[in-house]
């Protein structure tokens, strides 16, 4: 049975998927609009804003990963530091979980549950980033690599993706609050980096107990760069970066000023291209509004969209640049980590959940952040074996020769130890089994007591509004 609907997906879906995610997303933001009664022409034009979006996201994100790869090489033969695992970024783990046909598979029935959530109104958001459903994805094929069956792994794939939804409704209200959106704008995300909304709110709940004295020298990120021009400028935080990357690599001058100044235009550029997100919603944004009113009474829904609507926070990058320096440390002298930070340097996938829960607190980021990134490390040390086994199956000319490979900053770390525990369980080994249980009982207890405290502060915004 499960194969048939593994075979099913792979036709419904592999056209649209072998076209790329900026197609895929245009098709489906432009049919959603239509669907919701936005004339043709302007729900395809937020479709295509929304493919330039991503497709410059991707573009940015090549080059800046590309500029720091060389310097980052040079750092290691330098020093002579044991990390043999080669970070190569999000993308080449995107293509390789893709390639799996049981994505599609995952895909199909996380729509099937959303679509049935949204109909029990357990939750208001509708999920559009099909793209990243490889972050779930590469959950399951974990799961699978490690032991589990396809039916266990999906359990685990749809349990992970109920609370993913349900996140996405509890962060709404502070997504508004950062972009000073009205409540009708309809974004929100369902993406996996959100998932250590928990952890990090357990870490800021301890900050408050024990440094609760250091908030009185925050800074946001924002007011700085008024105050000092541009020495507190995006470019001249990427320019900072470029600078000390490019010294720990030994490189020549000329070098270091070119990774400087391609840094501080990425940097920058990923600003100005967050902003593209929030223009391709509006004729979408438009068109649930009227529809909700017209035939559902009112009821609002949500947009899951990609995180980089979010980008154009200044703390989001500032705490990524403090950060890189930190990993970078940390990745040299933590117990049992392989992985070196290349691809991941720009901390990504950890930032936007440390915004949301601190609410742009950038001492609180930094500090949090910096004790969370062994996880990450520990993650894609973790998964290393896994990845490349995939990668050279998928593509053994690309793969074969380049030893392993994974990723520092990795989506959902913790749910990775997920996968491993539950593989392992599968197998019956007792200890593993015992792991299994206590695993997901604690993951789903500290998420039960984070959504609590996001429901507390929801009420307190929908106090300040009244």
């Amino acid at each position: 049975m499960f194969q048939t609907i593994v075979d099913i997906s792979n036709k419904v879906f592999q056209p649209i998927i072998d076209m790329g995610a900026p197609v895929l997303m245009l098709i489906i933001l432009t049919l959603l609009a239509w669907a919701f009664g936005v004339k043709f022409s302007k729900a395809l034009e937020g479709g295509i804003k929304l493919a330039i979006a991503l497709t410059g996201i991707g573009l940015i994100m090549g080059i800046l990963t590309g500029s720091f790869s060389d310097a980052m090489q040079a750092f290691v033969k330098n020093t002579g530091f044991d990390l043999s695992i080669t970070d190569v970024g999000w993308a080449p783990l995107a293509t390789v979980t893709w390639g799996s046909p049981y994505t599609l598979f995952f895909l199909l029935i996380m729509v099937i549950v959303n679509i049935v959530m949204l109909m029990m109104n357990k939750t208001d958001t509708l999920d559009v980033d099909i793209f990243d459903i490889w972050h779930l994805s590469i959950v399951g094929l974990f799961a699978m690599y490690c032991g589990a069956n396809i039916i266990i792994a999906t359990l685990l794939v749809v349990f992970i993706g109920v609370l993913k939804i349900i996140n996405s409704d509890l962060m709404k209200p502070t997504f508004d609050d950062l972009l000073k959106a009205p409540a009708a704008n309809p974004m929100t995300t369902t993406h996996m980096n959100y998932m250590m909304n928990p952890v990090i709110m357990l870490l800021d709940k301890i900050f408050d107990k024990l440094f609760p004295w250091l908030d009185k020298y925050d800074f946001d990120a924002a007011a700085l760069n008024k105050k000092i021009g541009f020495w507190g400028s995006k470019f001249a935080i990427g320019v900072y970066l470029g600078v000390f990357v490019g010294i720990l690599g030994g490189q020549t001058p000329k070098e270091i000023f070119a990774l400087a100044f391609t840094a501080g235009a990425s940097l920058e550029l990923f600003s100005i291209i967050g902003s593209w997100f929030i223009a391709s919603v509006e004729p979408l944004s438009q068109g649930i509004t009227n529809f909700a009113n017209k035939k559902m009474e009112g009821r609002k829904f949500n947009i899951g969209l990609d995180w980089p609507f979010i980008a154009g926070r200044a703390e989001v990058w500032a705490a990524a640049n403090v950060l890189a320096p930190i990993m970078l440390l940390e990745a040299m002298i933590l117990p049992g980590n392989k992985l070196l930070p290349l691809g991941g340097i720009i901390a990504m996938g950890v930032t936007p959940a440390l915004l949301v829960v601190t609410r742009g607190k950038l001492i609180r980021m930094i500090v949090i952040g910096a004790l969370e990134l062994p996880l990450f490390l520990w993650s894609g040390t973790l998964m290393a074996e896994f990845i490349t086994k995939t990668a050279t199956q998928i593509d053994p000319a690309k793969y074969a020769n380049m030893g392993l490979i994974s990723h520092t900053t990795m989506e959902g770390p913790i749910e990775k130890f997920l996968a491993y525990v539950v593989g392992n369980a599968s197998t019956g080994e007792f200890k593993f089994i015992m792991y299994a249980l206590v695993a997901l009982v604690l993951y789903l207890g500290i998420f039960v007591w984070y959504a609590g405290q996001m429901k507390k502060r929801n009420a307190e915004y929908a106090a300040q509004k009244a």
